[in-house]
């Protein structure tokens, strides 16, 4: 087993990011999105083990990226299922993760795909199962919320699991609605979080999404993909 605190000290570099991904994690399928491979935790890694006592000894933060959350799942299968949405597009995924909606759209045809985190590993996550997945994605390691336009001039703005705390939730969906204003799509995946959209928003798709009762508390979130409308 690679030793973790070692790769941990160099995380700085984009390379030990990967390597330090690469050795914590297997490429491994979810049941809702079989065409994707993704570098995720599972029982049989070192990360899924590191995850709570470990991680904290070390200072490193959550590893969010490491697994495919509910959102960002459904956004990923509506865009693998209507194409349309985002071919020749350009596309910005907030809070990328580990970059599975981007990756969704990328191989959807869109014309460019932007992921931004402000977490540098979510980012070297992304990289990495992109080029597992065969597509380009580029990275903004910045907070982008208030950004209009959004980065890269997007064209779509894709989101998924963002509504878990409440001012988090407030900011992201004021800023969403204002690029809505302005006639960026705005498509936000929510697993029926606490502080998720209740108005200004419509259905798209709501979809079952298979989870892992250790990071979810249930083994299927009814998940929605909204669209975030302008203000009237």
């Amino acid at each position: 087993m690679t030793d973790m605190p070692s790769l941990i000290a160099q995380l700085p570099l984009i390379q030990a990011a990967e390597d330090f991904i690469i050795a914590t994690t297997v490429q491994d399928r979810t049941p809702l999105l079989p065409e994707l491979v993704l570098y995720l935790a599972t029982d049989v890694t070192p990360l899924w083990l590191a995850t709570e006592t470990r991680l904290a000894e070390t200072g490193l933060p959550p590893p969010f990226w490491a697994f495919s959350w509910a959102g960002g799942q459904a956004v990923a299968r509506l865009l693998l299922d209507r194409p349309d949405l985002v071919r020749g597009r350009r596309v910005l995924d907030f809070a990328c993760g580990g970059g599975v909606a981007g990756i969704a759209a990328a191989l959807s045809g869109a014309a460019t795909v932007t992921g931004a985190d402000i977490d540098p590993m979510a980012l070297a996550a992304t990289s990495l199962n992109a080029r597992a997945n065969d597509v380009v994605i580029h990275t903004i390691a910045d907070d982008v919320i208030g950004h209009v336009p959004p980065p890269g001039g997007a064209e779509v703005v894709i989101a998924g699991d963002v509504c878990y705390e409440k001012p988090m939730a407030e900011r992201v969906l004021g800023w969403l609605r204002d690029l809505a204003d302005t006639g960026v799509l705005v498509l936000l995946g929510d697993p029926a979080r606490s502080y998720g959209p209740v108005d200004g928003v419509e259905a798209v798709m709501m979809v079952d999404v298979p989870t892992d009762i250790a990071i979810e508390d249930k083994v299927i979130r009814r998940t929605t993909v909204w669209r975030v409308l302008p203000r009237a």
